[in-house]
């Protein structure tokens, strides 16, 4: 509290040579340089929402890459245990079968000769 306020920064005690200070200064000012481009980054709000916009895009597409690998590793086996399975339950029960593809052609030909 004794201190003074009026001051910033630590106090000099020790007098620097001319081509030190301006060197300090440089190294300070490239420190702020970088400051101003990292604060002016963050300020740049289309160009966030535009990396934002294709970082999703990217995820996006590597989730849709994964589904579709998965979809084709375990489709043709699906489909082809499914049809396997359909055609064994027809062989077992041919009249719902029958019945289903009777009452499919009979509904077929109604609507036909209704167009005509």
């Amino acid at each position: 509290m004794g201190e003074d306020q009026g001051t910033a920064g630590t106090p000099v005690t020790e007098t620097k040579e001319p081509e030190q200070l301006r060197e300090e200064i440089e190294e300070t000012r490239r420190e702020l340089g970088d400051t101003v481009e990292a604060l002016a980054a963050k300020a740049d709000v289309k160009a966030r929402m535009k990396d934002k916009v294709e970082a999703t895009k990217e995820s996006a597409t590597q989730k849709k890459d994964d589904l579709l690998g998965k979809a084709r590793e375990s489709s043709p086996d699906s489909v082809t245990s499914g049809a396997s399975q359909a055609t064994q339950k027809a062989k077992e029960n041919p009249l719902p079968v029958a019945a289903a593809g009777a009452f499919l052609g009979g509904f077929v030909l109604g609507r036909l000769t209704k167009r005509s």
